[in-house]
């Protein structure tokens, strides 16, 4: 079995993190990925800071192995959910979108691990100098918000780079994706794409199937113009945003097209309004299976090849 020094900082049995998806990672999906042996992960987007209070305790019911909660800093409720983790005692945080200086201290000093979404080296330096236990590494191949460089280029320059452990997201769908992470120096990889069609994993019935069915052309990036780029399924939606975006639209107009798309995805599966997220690899996804398989696959996928990998040399 994989295990690296990740596994004994956090507690975990296969390094291995679920992403902390927006609307969708909740106390279902989170549990049965920590029950699985990795690290699940609850979304601070989920409709309200105490539904993410609610969320934190229910998986509490549902599994007795680590789990931690991923805060996106650009929401209203950052500084709400900042002091959310401490006062639930949640021992692990990933963070998003912005910075976490503002609450590192506190969230130290209360001991928990933290672990920022990067994409770039000078901001994995940044994280390291404030004190993150380990960074992630996250490739313009991904679902969700983007930057420019791509997970085989990013990965071995953070790890070069910083003295902690760095895991890799972007691009990693089965265990031959976790292999060459490892090999570019991860300890870890944090899959999002593929657990969106995992059983346990909310999302509209829609959903899943335009990500069965989907291709390996199947997705765009939207967003560049405003600063905000996001990768996601083809759909009449994402192909409008794009147009409006090559049409010159005004920003504030195209963000008010856009305001709401994720929810109308997630939970009414709306191909006309709903922004569906998905990265790169979603044309490798076959099947709905459960968390537990979808986590097994992965890791037993990837120590295969890395063993297959000695008759090369």
């Amino acid at each position: 079995m994989i295990r690296s020094q990740l596994c004994d900082i956090l507690g975990i049995e296969k390094p291995i993190f679920q992403g902390g998806m927006a609307w969708i990672a909740d106390a279902n999906l989170a549990a049965a990925v920590s029950n699985a042996g990795g690290l699940g992960l609850i979304s601070s987007i989920n409709a309200g800071t105490e539904v993410v209070r609610e969320e934190i305790r229910k998986a509490r019911t549902l599994t007795r192995k680590p789990f931690g909660v991923n805060i996106m800093l650009a929401a209203p409720n950052a500084a709400e959910i900042a002091n959310l983790v401490v006062e639930e005692g949640v021992t692990i945080v990933t963070t998003g979108a912005g910075s976490p200086a503002p609450y590192m201290e506190r969230w130290l000093a209360a001991g928990i691990r933290v672990i920022p979404v990067v994409a770039s080296v000078a901001y994995a330096l940044k994280m390291e100098e404030l004190g993150a236990t380990a960074v992630i590494a996250e490739g313009a191949e991904s679902g969700g918000h983007v930057g420019d460089t791509h997970t085989m280029a990013l990965v071995p320059q953070v790890v070069d780079a910083v003295h902690i452990p760095v895991l890799a997201a972007g691009g990693i769908a089965d265990g031959r994706g976790a292999a060459a992470a490892f090999m570019l120096g991860a300890c870890g990889v944090q899959v999002g794409t593929r657990f969106l069609v995992a059983h346990e994993c909310r999302v509209h019935p829609t959903y899943k199937e335009r990500l069965i069915k989907a291709s390996d052309v199947s997705t765009l990036v939207t967003g560049k113009s405003l600063g905000d780029a996001v990768r996601s399924l083809k759909t009449p939606f994402s192909k409008q945003f794009a147009k409006m975006e090559a049409q010159g639209i005004p920003a504030d107009e195209i963000r008010a097209f856009g305001t709401g798309s994720l929810k109308k995805a997630v939970f009414d599966g709306d191909l006309a309004g709903g922004c569906f997220l998905a990265g790169e690899v979603a044309g490798m996804l076959r099947q709905c299976q459960s968390a537990e398989s979808i986590v097994n696959d992965i890791m037993d996928g990837a120590q295969k090849a890395l063993a297959h990998a000695k008759e090369l040399i």
